[in-house]
């Protein structure tokens, strides 16, 4: 086994922290301990993102702060807050296009280096109890189809979360405490498939 350690850069929001479940139990934590499990050398992920953020602000936070290193690995989950604050899709459109170049370019211009997970609905949760969890379906299915198309003509690895994240509906036992995130149950899924994704390159040796 190659005695190189691995880095991974995760971009986004309350989801890639895991808000309201341990550290350990957020995804991109996960993603580390399943290909740690697996032989594999790997840093403690870096995580850039913040509670609240939307596209704008993960872009303007990039903008400003000087990341001079490059990572074998970065995963890239933004856009709730755009939908949730009812921002324009337009808008959405244009950052997500930056943030996916940059996300590449961190990647040491690997794109098959970075992969882009679609846009959980909140709509299910307890928290959006008496709001039309119809019109956030139809508005989250959007942002989704903008954020996948962009990631298929990069060419970069997409990772549909968003049927399952639904599934919160029926099943108390994916929402964290707060009635509006997921717990570490949800992130394990999440983390699995990005972890799959990962292991193919390294073992792939791209």
């Amino acid at each position: 086994m190659s005695k190189h350690i691995h880095s991974y850069l995760a971009l986004g929001d309350s989801y890639t922290i895991g808000e309201s479940v341990p550290l350990h139990d957020s995804f991109p934590y996960q993603v580390v301990q399943l290909l740690r499990k697996q032989g594999f050398s790997f840093h403690a992920p870096e995580i850039v993102a913040k509670t609240g953020w939307t596209s704008s602000e993960l872009a303007e936070h990039l903008l400003h702060h000087n990341y001079e290193e490059q990572y074998d690995f970065v995963t890239l989950l933004i856009g709730v807050n755009n939908q949730y604050r009812r921002w324009s899709m337009d808008d959405y459109k244009n950052d997500f296009e930056f943030l996916l170049k940059k996300a590449i370019h961190l990647a040491q211009d690997k794109k098959h280096h970075v992969v882009v997970l679609s846009i959980p609905d909140w709509g299910v949760t307890p928290f959006a109890k008496g709001r039309d969890a119809a019109q956030i379906a139809k508005e989250i299915d959007a942002f989704n189809t903008i954020n996948h198309d962009i990631s298929q003509a990069a060419g970069v690895h997409y990772v549909e979360i968003t049927k399952g994240s639904r599934h919160a509906k029926e099943d108390n036992s994916l929402l964290a405490a707060d009635g509006l995130h997921y717990s570490g149950k949800e992130h394990a899924k999440w983390a699995e498939q990005v972890a799959f994704i990962f292991q193919k390159m390294i073992q792939a040796g791209k």
